[in-house]
Formats: structure tokens, sequence, C-alpha cells
């Protein structure tokens, strides 16, 4: 089961925070090698902090592909087919860093690691607790 982190997720990994509890920080560390995080989490961490919504991420933007990499993360790039299965997502969720991560589990077939369970309504199949 490949699995792609939401954006919160990869900051709250990345800290050690408890959110992430025990049976889902078996479940991340049984996939290593197979668990992505996207770049579009590094654009919605970059806006965030601009506008001061999310200062907390500042020690994550510079760096983050290395950070990634000693998290044994690997990076999902964005393509046209994502962008475009994002477009045509259903639904008014309208965060669009919620979209672009949901069509892109969905394209490249990935579990998505989020406690925003609404984000199933997308059809992403979502892995949380």
């Amino acid at each position: 089961m490949s699995l792609l982190f939401d954006t919160s997720v990869f900051v709250w990994w990345l800290r050690g925070e408890r959110r992430i509890g025990p049976r889902l920080r078996d479940t991340i560390e049984q996939n290593r090698g197979e668990t992505y995080v996207s770049a579009i989490s590094a654009y919605e961490m970059s806006q965030k902090f601009r506008l001061g919504k999310w200062p907390e991420v500042a020690p994550f933007m510079e760096g983050f592909e290395e950070l990634a990499a000693a998290a044994n993360l690997s990076i999902l790039n964005v393509t046209p087919r994502h962008a475009l299965r994002a477009g045509l997502l259903p639904g008014d969720h309208r965060d669009p860093f919620d979209r672009m991560l949901v069509a892109q589990a969905m394209v490249e077939g990935l579990r998505l690691v989020s406690s925003d369970r609404g984000l199933g309504k997308l059809g992403a199949e979502v892995v949380w607790g």
C-alpha cells in the first residue's frame, strides 16, 4: 500500500508529533520507500507561510527535498494529468491544495494520509488513525 502524505501530515511527521498515532506510525514505517510527499506541499507551505497563516513551517521550507529524503519520503511532482484530474474533481471543496493531493493520490493509486476525512468525498482513499 503506497502512501501520499498531505501537507499537515508531512510537517507533523518531521516534528514527531503525537497526532500521528502508533497504529498509523507503524503503517507508515512499514511502507518506507513507498511513501510520498507532493511538490504541491512545498507550494502550500510557502504560500501559507508568506501569508502569515502557518509560521511554524519555516524550518521545513528550506531543504524541503533533503528533509523528505532524510525521512525516506519520495517527492511526487505535479503532472498535467494530476492538474486535469484536480480541476475535474466533483464537489465544492475549494482548497486547491487538497484537490491536487486528492487528484495525485487517485492518478497514482496512492492512499492519502490525512486527518481530513472529507477528502474521501472527493474520491481519495484516506488513511488516518
